[in-house]
């Protein structure tokens, strides 16, 4: 899994004006022959061409950069963001996933989150996104689906974000003082405090040590003085260091959230989405996959009828990976549901949520002690993790992580991971419990990404929008991009 220093030395490439290929320094090589597409019949594949004109016309010999040469540019740009952002699992947080009133029946709150709405949608959309935005709100008023709706607006538009979780930042900037760091201190602060845009989600005092304040505070004085676009998200401005709070005041628009419903936080981590199970099926999950050669349809195939046989008796660990988009979480879901309608409970837990809940179960306003929820998932009678290797790059996640891996599998507990880590070749001290073959089954996916097949015709739709007219219906209701994530 590549780290934030790699990230962060990219993001510095980026804004110096260097292309960077995905993979390093390298560019990107031309497709195989598998990989080829119809070619462009106004081009013919070139990327260009020279309009048909008389001699004198001023076209005539002109070299016209092809309409399908523009589209690939911008994905590719995009696509370098969206790796330099950091943004990760949040790229699925944007305007149209979120209810514009948000979740409360109260007419005033309901008020309140369609003004932080539009003010979050006027920041994102305006040419040049100018001073700070500050939501403030509790947990769960949806000020981080805000935030990350803000930052992946601005990379659609082609602009540089850095999406900046502060207990991740902090635990980052501790541990580049390391011996073993890829990335120094200096250089890491460095290019955190002074990215183009920059997001920080979940500022907050308390719990805080001495030095995670300056480290804060030196942060906040920089951006605020060199006037560079900021958001942040904090449970309270009024709660923060007076130094930090006075800065966000007078450096942008502070806006409000309304408090969500009351929900046990317990109960809303190891509950699946409605919304996911019901997507998220057996019936739904596309075998055809995304013009996959054979190879790469036996595993489909294979990581399908693996997926069934283990719903029908979860025994032992199925783990699922592979890189993003392969429906390793469609397939994983699909199990829990076939549970679920059986009778039996799951336990749900998005491995970047679960370790927010840990951390919040420190908090003097939890409702949940840590010992209770920790203990609930590591006795679950089935346990998903989802997106294993996100979010472990500190010492405490690792450890918390371990501690669960290493219960479950001692006590032979049903457990369904998917990760994009390959454990076969991994060295980390959990690796040897996912190679234990009497205990876990693991199986690679290995398929082209079924996102892509969704793109086209919402980029479409977007763009009729955008252009005044009615979004065209889409024919296909079977697609994959519809239905299978992960």
């Amino acid at each position: 899994m590549e780290s934030l220093g790699d990230i962060l030395k990219r993001l510095g490439d980026t804004t110096s004006g260097r292309r960077v290929a995905a993979g390093g320094s390298q560019p990107h090589a031309p497709p195989g022959p598998e990989e080829q597409t119809p070619a462009c019949p106004a081009c013919g594949g070139r990327g260009w061409f020279t309009p048909e004109a008389p001699a004198g016309h001023p076209d005539f010999g002109r070299v016209v950069t092809c309409e399908c040469q523009r589209e690939r540019i911008a994905e590719e740009r995009t696509a370098r963001l969206l790796r330099y952002s950091n943004i990760g699992h949040l790229t699925r947080f944007t305007f149209d996933a979120l209810n514009t009133e948000g979740l409360s029946s109260d007419s005033d709150s309901r008020a309140a989150f369609r003004e932080a709405y539009a003010a979050a949608a006027a920041y994102a959309e305006a040419p040049e996104p100018e001073g700070w935005l500050v939501l403030a709100g509790p947990t769960g008023s949806g000020k981080t689906h805000l935030s990350a709706a803000i930052a992946n607006r601005c990379i659609e538009n082609g602009k540089t974000v850095f999406f900046a979780h502060v207990p991740d930042l902090l635990d980052h900037l501790r541990a580049s003082f390391g011996p073993d760091s890829e990335v120094s201190y200096t250089e890491l602060f460095e290019q955190v405090r002074s990215a183009p845009m920059l997001v920080l989600d979940e500022l907050d005092a308390r719990g805080s040590t001495p030095w995670a304040h300056e480290k804060l505070r030196q942060i906040v004085n920089h951006r605020c003085s060199a006037q560079l676009p900021t958001v942040v998200t904090t449970g309270g401005v009024d709660e923060l260091d007076p130094y930090i709070a006075a800065r966000l005041r007078s450096a942008g628009r502070v806006v409000p959230l309304p408090g969500a419903r009351p929900q046990d936080p317990l109960h809303r981590l190891g509950a699946i989405e409605p919304e996911m199970l019901r997507r998220m099926t057996f019936d739904t999950f596309d075998v055809r996959g995304n013009n996959p050669d054979d190879d790469q349809q036996k595993s489909l195939n294979a990581a399908f009828k693996v997926a069934k046989s283990y719903a029908e008796d979860p025994d032992g660990w199925l783990t699922l990976f592979g890189e993003a988009g392969v429906g390793k979480t469609h397939l994983a879901v699909a199990i829990a549901s076939a549970r679920i309608e059986a009778g039996h409970p799951v336990f749900f837990a998005f491995v970047p949520d679960l370790l927010d809940h840990l951390r919040y179960t420190f908090m003097p306003d939890s409702r949940v002690t840590y010992d209770r929820l920790f203990d609930e998932v590591k006795g679950a009678e089935l346990l998903l993790l989802d997106d294993l290797g996100k979010e472990r790059t500190s010492p405490w996640a690792q450890e918390k992580l371990y501690q669960i891996i290493v219960h479950r599998h001692n006590a032979r507990l049903p457990t369904i991971v998917t990760t994009s880590l390959d454990f076969t070749k991994e060295k980390e001290s959990i690796a040897s419990r996912f190679r234990d073959g009497s205990v876990v089954d693991m199986h690679r996916i290995e398929a082209p990404d079924y996102r892509p097949i969704a793109r086209r015709p919402r980029a479409r739709k977007k763009a009729a929008r955008r252009a005044g007219a009615p979004p065209a219906r889409t024919q296909r209701t079977d697609s994959p991009s519809s239905s299978t994530e992960g």
